[in-house]
């Protein structure tokens, strides 16, 4: 499942050229492809993450994974720009209920230990295997098969969860629903997520500083604020109990989380354009170039599994980042007569290796100790913040661009453009290490000991 999430965020984007002629998109809704998911996926996966607690993971799964599947068949014939954006909008909505739901059941079945370390570097694994693919799969579906089959490459994929969903998880729990739901502090969340995402999205329409980008900022901290309000006074069973939010783990995983997927989803993003636009090669041969930076991330994912055992998870994510800072830097110094040894896959297996030592432990220590019926809630925030950030990421990144690049058009220019915005990725990652330095508490190696010895501590509000 969480390959195919991770997969579905980027499979698109290089496919984007095609889509546009054979659907007759203009500039700014060719956009909306990827906006339209981006839109509800972040603003539904508080709403999703608290439904998996609320009424069972499986059943949530299930119902997640037919809707994903759906409408990536819908969105493969498309006949119009519209129905591919629907298509895109409602598949946004079938991983909001499919990935905090999966990572709630990984947290809750392997709830500490080796086992966990294990799990969770198999889930980071497939997480950046996905993402990082994406690319890969989608040039060559692109070139060969054609742009719709970067919708319908979902179907067999879903196929594959829904049979593993329904073979390996037991039925959910008849147990009592507790309280009534939460429908003003739901409303309010995703009103308030939806506005943040739209906003941040429709910069490049609107500059940051013009007064329907400001408006609609204001709009969703209002609606975000009004959310904590409603959530402090909620007495039965709030959306987001206050509480979560000030344990220490949570709170710093968090914070790192945000960063990291600000920094990966624009540095891939930056480097696809670079390797397209620049260097001059067709989506196949980008998708292949970007073979070693998905190798490296599983091969940095086992590694922390085997380093976990020596070292803590405080350790992995500060020295993981610190790698995946100076490879994302050394990206920043690429040229416009660049190749790919020294410009490509230098900087990609030094970052990748790095990023796959860090992803899986932090998002462990983002769940740990979280109380079971708190699982799908704190596995939502650690989505929330991850897609919120790859979305920050890639306005703001790609502001830092047109800033170095001006209204010029040479290679130069635009490669320039290009490096400046991944050394700020850079920064972004090392910011990450720092987090980690100050907010994530110290640990023993194993996590099975003083890792996971704050179960009592989340539970305090």
């Amino acid at each position: 499942m969480q390959f195919l999430v991770s997969l579905d965020l980027l499979v698109v984007n290089v496919a984007l050229p095609r889509i546009g002629d054979a659907l007759a998109f203009d500039d700014v809704g060719l956009g909306w492809v990827i906006h339209a998911y981006a839109l509800t996926f972040g603003g539904l996966l508080l709403l999703g993450g608290k439904a998996a607690d609320r009424y069972g993971r499986r059943r949530v799964l299930v119902g997640g994974l037919v809707v994903f599947g759906v409408a990536s068949l819908l969105g493969g014939f498309a006949l119009a720009s519209a129905h591919l954006v629907v298509a895109r909008a409602v598949q946004g909505i079938g991983a909001a209920a499919l990935q905090p739901a999966s990572l709630a059941v990984l947290s809750t079945t392997f709830p500490s230990g080796r086992a966990r370390a294990r799990a969770f570097g198999v889930w980071s694994a497939m997480n950046a295997l996905g993402a990082a693919l994406g690319v890969l799969i989608g040039g060559v579906l692109t070139e060969y098969a054609g742009w719709r089959w970067v919708m319908f490459i979902n179907i067999p994929l879903v196929a594959v969860a829904l049979i593993l969903t329904w073979r390996g998880m037991a039925p959910d729990a008849r147990g009592a629903v507790r309280g009534g739901f939460d429908v003003p502090g739901a409303v309010l969340a995703t009103g308030g997520m939806s506005l943040l995402v739209y906003g941040i999205v429709s910069t490049d329409d609107h500059p940051w500083t013009s007064l329907p980008t400001l408006l609609t900022f204001a709009a969703a901290v209002a609606m975000l604020c009004a959310f904590f309000a409603v959530e402090r006074r909620t007495a039965g069973d709030p959306l987001l109990r206050p509480g979560l939010l000030r344990h220490r783990t949570v709170a710093g995983a968090n914070a790192g989380n945000l960063l990291i997927g600000a920094a990966m989803a624009s540095v891939l993003y930056f480097m696809s354009l670079y390797v397209q636009n620049v260097l001059g090669q067709n989506p196949a041969v980008t998708g292949l170039m970007f073979l070693p930076f998905a190798l490296g991330i599983v091969v940095g994912s086992f590694l922390a599994i085997r380093l976990g055992a020596r070292f803590s998870r405080r350790a992995l994510i500060v020295g993981g980042c610190a790698l995946t800072a100076v490879g994302f830097s050394w990206f920043g110094f690429i040229s416009p007569d660049g190749g790919f040894l020294t410009d490509i896959l230098g900087p990609s297996v030094i970052a990748s290796v790095g990023f796959g030592i860090c992803l899986g432990p932090i998002i462990s220590i983002g769940t740990v100790g979280v109380a079971p019926d708190e699982a799908g809630t704190a596995s939502s925030l650690l989505s929330s913040t991850r897609q919120l950030g790859a979305t920050l990421g890639l306005a703001a990144l790609s502001a830092v661009a047109h800033t170095a690049t001006g209204t010029a058009t040479s290679a130069s220019a635009v490669t320039a453009g290009y490096g400046l915005a991944m050394l700020a990725a850079a920064g972004l990652i090392a910011v990450t290490a720092l987090i980690g330095l100050i907010a994530l508490p110290h640990e023993s190696a194993d996590p099975g000991r003083a890792g996971d010895s704050t179960t009592e501590a989340a539970r305090v509000d």
